[in-house]
């Protein structure tokens, strides 16, 4: 509940709503389509009826962005679910099992991390070609190490509670406690980091489009955008600015849901605001 009453944890609520919203209306309706082509319109100036202007190729800019809004979605979405999985699967080998598995899970994340997200997901690319799936597998397994790094600790640390010491010694084995006990408890962390991943594999995912190994061509995206007018950046500025203002937009509010998430569900951090609240005139804690 205290997310909702940071100014912080609303606004990125309110951006990302609005992102989510603009790719569920592209799939039924966008101004223009967004791959039609019109050489009478190229270079067209923001005005009506193309409010953020034309490209090259006379394609409306605005139909374009709406359009790339859904592969932004998508990979966020995906790539949270997969590194939702992998980190919470790492975590709990490398927490609960015996001791050989625990240190080879924690080798295997250690080589894991040492592979940028970005040179996985070419190395992918090069062997299946690209698509949006290699984007959100490759985007997904980089950032579920991630995850499972900083949530094997807290696993452990949990585990170690009286109350998870009772319910072992009252015969729930390692599965139950897992669920019943460890996760639901370790979830604030879980949530945060994923918000941060989904960052992430936004402005991977727009990497990767911008060098190539993205979504298909045929399949408007920001980061592919970006890069087919990066050529005339000097002639229309402007027109690079719609793409890369909304990937920048879009990945501030995600981070700054993780901070806003993490201030919610931290106590100490809560424990500390209401502390200088109190100690400070004029306000109410």
């Amino acid at each position: 509940m205290r997310l909702w009453q940071a100014p912080a944890g609303r606004a990125a609520a309110v951006i990302l709503a609005c992102v989510a919203l603009t790719a569920a209306v592209s799939i039924v309706w966008t101004p223009f389509p967004p791959g039609a082509a019109d050489a009478y319109s190229a270079w067209g100036a923001p005005g009506w009826p193309h409010l953020l202007g034309t490209d090259g190729t006379g394609r409306d800019i605005l139909s374009l962005l709406m359009s790339g809004a859904r592969v932004t979605v998508a990979v966020a979405v995906g790539a949270g679910v997969v590194a939702t999985i992998i980190g919470v699967v790492l975590a709990a080998l490398g927490a609960l099992t015996v001791r050989p598995v625990r240190e080879a899970v924690a080798v295997l994340v250690d080589i894991l991390i040492a592979f940028p997200v970005l040179l996985i997901a070419m190395m992918l690319a090069a062997v299946w070609g690209g698509s949006l799936w290699v984007v959100v597998w490759s985007v997904g397994v980089g950032f579920g190490v991630n995850i499972a790094r900083v949530a094997r600790g807290e696993l452990r640390r949990v585990g170690q509670s009286d109350f998870v010491l009772a319910a072992r010694a009252s015969g729930l084995g390692s599965s139950q406690i897992l669920v019943r006990h460890l996760l639901p408890n370790v979830a604030p962390v879980f949530i945060v980091q994923l918000s941060w991943s989904m960052a992430a594999a936004v402005l991977a995912e727009a990497g990767l489009s911008y060098l190539g190994f993205g979504a298909p061509v045929t399949q408007p995206s920001w980061g592919l955008l970006l890069s087919e007018l990066q050529d005339y950046i000097s002639l229309h500025p402007l027109s690079v600015v719609w793409p890369g203002l909304a990937i920048a937009v879009t990945v501030f509010a995600l981070n700054l849901l993780g901070d806003a998430l993490r201030e919610a569900t931290d106590p100490t951090l809560a424990h500390r605001g209401s502390r200088a609240a109190r100690h400070t005139p004029g306000v109410v804690a």
